[in-house]
């Protein structure tokens, strides 16, 4: 699911500096045709760069908090927590280990047949 949500954000992150190129590009078209000066080309590309860093850092954080409500809504874990987790599960798969091992040991030296002692044969009767 992350990474739906990471293809959808480079996504956009690659249709906004498309966008930056081709208005850059109009602006230096309008330059060119003496329409505009060189400074307010300049100006206007400064400004539309930086209003559109504001609405990017906007809609991350907006984006950020629909990921962050649905991961919630489906309970399901962040990397660092599901990290501790594996963490935990390994320290206590070690701990079991080793005291399957000696439960099993436990067992074997209780089932041990005791030995047999021969009882003595019984006579038969004449």
């Amino acid at each position: 699911m992350q990474d739906l949500f990471k293809k959808f954000l480079y996504t956009s992150v690659g249709l906004v500096a498309t966008s930056v190129e081709r208005f850059q590009e109009s602006v230096d078209k309008l330059v060119e045709d003496k329409k505009i000066s060189e400074d307010e080309g300049k100006k206007i590309v400064d400004d539309f760069v930086s209003n559109t860093e504001a609405k990017a850092e906007e809609f991350e954080a907006k984006l950020r908090k629909i990921v962050e409500e649905v991961l919630h809504k489906f309970n399901l874990g962040k990397n660092d927590e599901v990290s501790d987790l594996e963490a935990r599960i390994i320290a206590l798969e070690e701990k079991i280990g080793a005291k399957s091992e000696e439960v099993v040991e436990e067992v074997k030296e209780e089932t041990k047949p005791a030995s047999k002692k021969k009882a003595p044969a019984k006579k038969a009767a004449a």
